[in-house]
Formats: C-alpha cells, structure tokens, sequence
C-alpha cells in the first residue's frame, strides 16, 4: 500500500482569469471588465488564503463483482453503479485521493451572498471549484508517476455523487483514510467540510485507460463545466 501527502502553493494551480471567466460563460469578444477585475482580485487573495492540501492510498487487496456492478477494498464494499464499474473493472488497484482548497474560500463565498454581493460570492464559488479540480489534477499526474515505473496506467477520477453512484457512500470511502491528511470531515449527510473538498477512485492497471473527455458519462446535465469541456458547446 502506497500512501502519499502533498501541500500545494496556489501559485502551482496557475489559474488565471480567463479560465474563470470561461466557466462564467463567457466568450471572446464580450465586455467583461467588471468580472474580470473582480475575478483578479479574488485571484490575488487565494495566494493568501489558500490550504491547498491533497494525499492518496493505494489500495492492492481490490475485488470486482460483475453482478452488482461493486467493488471491494479491504473488505468494505462500494456500490459504484453502472458506469464507474465499467470505467475502473479492469483495474488491478485503487487510488483513493482527497483533496481540499481550505476552508477560507468556502468561508467567503457565503459571507458575501450573506452581505449580498451574489457576483463576489459565486466567483469565490467558482474559484473555489476551479482550486480544488486543478489540485486534483496534479495529484492524478503524481499518481500517474508513482505507477510509471511499473509499466501500468490509469484511469480518469470517479467521485461519490456522479455517474449514479450515492453521495453516502463516502462514509464508507472515509473508512479507508482514517484521520486524514487533507483535514476533511464529513457531514451525517455526507457533504465534505471544507466544502470545497474532493474525494474518489482513480484506477490502475496494465489494460486501463484515460478518457481525455468523460462528460459524455456524466448524468449532471445541469453541471456548469460541461459547456466549457463539452466540445459541442464550444
């Protein structure tokens, strides 16, 4: 079993304006200085505020049952549905990774909707997101790494809550990293706090593989990123 923490400078994200205001919807071409000022501020106070942190397990004692479509980590077995089954089957071990932005940004977020400062509030929202999904992308590429020398690969991360697997089973996923690095703690109804947080599966295998796009899998129809990563909306 592999167990490895990482801590990120927010300055490693390199996130810029532009690709907030791309999630905003917005196009080149449009007026959008207002945003973008606001976007760079929030930007420039993350460098301060942020608590980046981000850790992953890899699990060996891994079983697949076909029937119902579950997988089995040290005896706790998760019903990941259709889709993540199909997605992580051919597996020969696990990663399970955490992730986290911190608390402040969350923190934020909520005082300016409370104040009433809805554009201010939802772009620490949307920053937020953006913090932890680029910090988990550099998790998955250290992952990537550390079962390079092995000759196997890996598969895209898969998260309780998407592709019809239940959100509650990330108590179960929480019983495998007991006092966890990142500082996570989870709600009775299993929200993560900080809120800005991420959990999930990424398999490894020789015959695994990478799907540069995978909204096409994703049951969210509603998700903001879909028109940004979806090339059909571009």
């Amino acid at each position: 079993m592999i167990n490895s923490t990482y801590q990120f400078d927010f300055n490693d994200l390199n996130l810029k304006s532009s690709d907030i205001e791309a999630v905003l919807g917005y196009k080149e071409g449009e007026d959008r200085a207002l945003v973008t000022g606001l976007i760079e501020e929030v930007l420039g106070e993350c460098t301060e505020i942020s608590k980046i942190r981000a850790q992953f397990t890899i699990f060996n004692n891994v079983q697949f049952d076909d029937n119902s479509k579950s997988i089995e980590i040290n005896k706790i077995r998760f019903q990941v549905k259709k889709i993540v089954y199909g997605q992580l089957k051919k597996s020969e071990s696990v990663a399970i990774f955490l992730c986290t932005a911190g608390g402040e940004i969350g923190s934020r977020s909520r005082k300016a909707m409370q104040e009433r400062d809805f554009l201010r509030g939802y772009i620490y929202d949307v920053v937020g997101s953006e913090m932890v999904e680029s910090a988990a992308d550099i998790l998955q590429a250290e992952i990537e790494l550390a079962v390079l020398d092995s000759g196997k690969k890996i598969t895209n991360r898969y998260s309780p809550g998407y592709c019809g697997w239940d959100v509650d089973e990330q108590h179960k996923l929480f019983e495998l990293v007991p006092d966890n690095y990142c500082g996570i703690r989870l709600t009775p109804s299993a929200l993560m706090d900080p809120i800005k947080s991420i959990s999930g599966f990424i398999g490894i295998g020789n015959n695994v593989r990478y799907n540069p796009y995978t909204c096409r899998f994703c049951d969210l129809k509603d998700c903001i990123y879909r028109r940004v990563r979806d090339p059909e909306k571009q």
